[in-house]
């Protein structure tokens, strides 16, 4: 058995809770629970697959701009990547953003009140606005009775938690007080992110402050669960930039400086860095956020079903002839796609030993847009708003047919 594991990056040193085994389980944003045919649970392509999913309550695009054009006389060689030249370029880059953003970055302390007693928990946070809004991890100051947050100079100030919202794992904390040189950090474009980017991590890991770490961006459009809701998290940023915990809340930063994503987990064997990290999309930063502050919540829209990738033992059973698109398995009773006539499947075959659902409808288009996966559905209607109509084209029994749905505002609670 593989004995990967989510570890979420709290830092407390409390025992962790096994989610499942086997597989990663997630209910998405859609309120969907992947599966795979022969029982086992995945999130398509963007899922991350491991055999046991552990919670660790612990603690805690480059602004484009013209090169002159250069005279015969001014043209030289470019210095070949990994010369003496290019390295010392790039070391001066990455000084520069760190003595560019690390002001921004603090330290978060939490004080939890646990079996009579107070623990500290340490995480890592950043400056969203001149008005001393600071961006976390939900999970960071989960149950908190306390928090203060220590500023890169040292100045240690209490702070309060504005808001919080656990289906995205992201917090909101304020201070009255901050340093004269502190410069709130900007979120970058999403869509401006690729494979292959580098990207620094800077945070508070094993509550070592101000520590930078460097890799690259290993894969985007993950999906990643939640450490509190059935829920999953869309279009998350896979890196290798060593993130351990502590560093739960920092920012993940272009070479420009700009937050591309918040840290939030691990897959790991031990608990510490393995090379895979993920963070909380800044596309979701930038929409969850201003709710927490103006508010203090954050409401999701909800279609209410579960399923999962159209595999080809799926492909096989339901007799399709495309393996593009998300297979309904379960329509949640009174949800929005109940209410708008979706079908889940209706009874299971036998395919190499292996149990398929059969008869669900497979949604191949949504608002116009191709569903190649089930994380493309997830996303799309991640990015609506309660009260929003989508439409939907699936495949039902051979035909093509078009089905609108009023999507509704996501449940507390999903029920058995």
């Amino acid at each position: 058995m593989d004995n990967r594991r989510f570890a979420i990056l709290a830092g407390l040193g409390c025992a962790g809770v096994v989610l499942i085994a086997a597989v990663v389980v997630v209910a998405l944003l859609v309120g969907l629970i992947p599966f795979q045919a022969g029982g086992m649970m995945q999130e398509g392509e963007a899922t991350v697959s491991v055999s046991e999913v552990t919670r660790v309550v612990q603690e805690a695009v480059p602004t484009l701009t013209p090169v002159p054009e250069q005279t015969e006389e001014e043209t030289t060689e470019e210095s070949p990547e990994g010369s003496p030249e290019s390295q010392m370029v790039e070391e001066e880059t990455l000084t520069s953003l760190y003595e560019a953003a690390n002001p921004g970055v603090v330290n978060i302390r939490v004080y939890r009140q646990q079996a009579g007693m107070t623990g500290q928990g340490a995480g890592s946070g950043f400056v969203i606005d001149d008005e001393g809004h600071i961006v976390t991890n939900a999970h960071v100051v989960a149950e908190a009775r306390a928090v203060t947050v220590i500023f890169f100079n040292g100045l240690e100030v209490r702070a309060e938690v504005v808001g919080t919202d656990l289906d995205s794992d992201l917090a909101v904390v304020a201070v009255e007080e901050m340093p004269d040189d502190v410069v709130p950090l900007t979120l970058a474009e999403i869509e401006q992110v690729r494979p292959g980017d580098r990207v620094v991590a800077i945070g508070n890991p094993f509550s070592l402050g101000g520590s930078m770490t460097l890799g690259i961006v290993s894969a985007i459009g993950r999906t990643i669960p939640t450490a509190d809701t059935p829920f999953s998290i869309p279009q998350a940023i896979q890196t290798d930039a060593s993130i351990n915990p502590g560093n739960s809340g920092g920012p993940l930063l272009t070479l420009d400086g700009r937050v591309v994503g918040v840290n939030a987990q691990i897959a790991s064997q031990s608990g510490t860095s393995s090379g895979v990290g993920f963070a909380i999309p800044s596309n979701v930063v930038r929409r969850v956020v201003p709710a927490l502050i103006e508010r203090g919540s954050y409401a999701w829209p909800w279609l209410g079903v579960q399923g999962g990738p159209v595999n080809l033992l799926v492909q096989e059973a339901n007799d399709l002839n495309t393996q593009q698109g998300a297979y309904i398995a379960v329509v949640v009773e009174n949800g929005p796609a109940e209410e708008a006539g979706l079908q889940g499947a209706m009874g299971e075959e036998q395919i190499l030993g292996q149990p398929v659902p059969v008869g669900g409808d497979v949604v191949v288009e949504a608002d116009g847009e191709e569903i190649r996966d089930f994380a493309d559905l997830l996303s799309l209607v991640a990015f609506k708003r309660p009260g929003d109509t989508i439409t939907l084209s699936v495949l039902r029994n051979g035909a093509e047919q078009e089905i609108a749905v009023d999507l509704a505002a996501r449940p507390a609670e999903l029920g058995p």
